[in-house]
Parts: C-alpha cells; structure tokens; sequence
C-alpha cells in the first residue's frame, strides 16, 4: 500500500516562506515523478509543480515560477516544496502525488496521477 503524507503547513504572513515536506511508503518512490497540486477553498484542485525521478528535470505552474522550488531526497523517499514569497491566493490545501511513471507530464491532470496524500494547509495572511 503506498502512502504519501504531507507535512510543513501552517499560517504565515505575505512574503514569507515555507517548506512542505511528503514522505512516501510502499512503493520504490525513486521510480517515480512526484507532483504537488493545490486546492483553494471553493476551487478545484490544480497543478503547482513537478519533479522527474531523478530530480533533474522540474516544472512549474506560471503562477509559481521564481519563487516555488520543488525538490527530492531519493535517499529519504521525500519530496519538498520550497514556498519563498508567499501571497495570500497562494492559501489553499496543498497535496503530493505520484506520478504513474518515472517522468512527469507537462499536461498534469488531477485525474493522471497514481496516488495521492491527505494534503496540509498552508494559510497566508495579508
């Protein structure tokens, strides 16, 4: 059973940072692309970043460019997102996944991914 679990949520204020933490279990997670999508309340849930396998190839959405960083820990089985200058639209529930192979796709769809964590909230006040 493969279980992804987020962490490093919580309220900050506009301009600060996070950092989001998933650990992954049950599943070889070195062979697998990892994405992080988010959902607003009262939204659908949409596409924030991605990261092949190896960690080298990385996507963004327009909307996070510059100041998100995904990354991964193959050693730890954790994938990260650095979240710098943070504003208020950017409060939402935050979710990892795992893509069904080892590269991710540049149309990501709610519905192409494999598995999916419970999600952590990051709050951003104004």
């Amino acid at each position: 059973q493969v279980l992804l679990v987020e962490s490093g949520g919580g309220l900050v204020q506009a301009g600060g940072s996070l950092r989001l933490s998933c650990a992954a279990s049950g599943r070889t997670f070195s062979n697998y692309a990892m994405d992080w999508f988010r959902q607003a309340p009262g939204k659908e849930r949409v596409f924030v970043a991605a990261i092949s396998w190896s960690g080298r190839s990385t996507y963004y959405a327009d909307s996070v460019k510059g100041r998100f960083t995904i990354s991964r820990d193959n050693a730890k089985n954790t994938v990260y997102l650095q979240m710098n200058s943070l504003k208020p639209e950017d409060t939402a529930i935050y979710y990892c996944a795992m893509a069904p192979g080892a590269y991710y796709n540049r149309n990501p769809e709610v519905g192409g991914m494999d598995y999916w964590g419970k999600g952590t909230l990051v709050t951003v006040s104004s």
